[in-house]
């Protein structure tokens, strides 16, 4: 076990630069994701161009065996 209470700090170490980085560390802005609008369009855009092609291959068999 260790004996914190006689720790002395060395001469050449700078104890305020570790709460300097800690600081910045939590200060700094927390990063959003990378969801760009034009990707959420895109994929919108790709679901209708399916559920529409569906619909028109469904109609078209329907068509032929009727």
């Amino acid at each position: 076990m260790s004996n914190y209470q006689n720790y002395q700090q060395p001469a050449n170490e700078d104890s305020s630069a570790s709460t300097q980085m800690f600081r910045a560390f939590v200060d700094e802005p927390v990063a959003q994701p990378a969801t760009a609008p034009s990707e959420t369009r895109r994929t919108g855009v790709i679901t209708a161009a399916v559920i529409i092609g569906l619909v028109v291959v469904i109609g078209v068999v329907y068509l032929a065996f009727k």
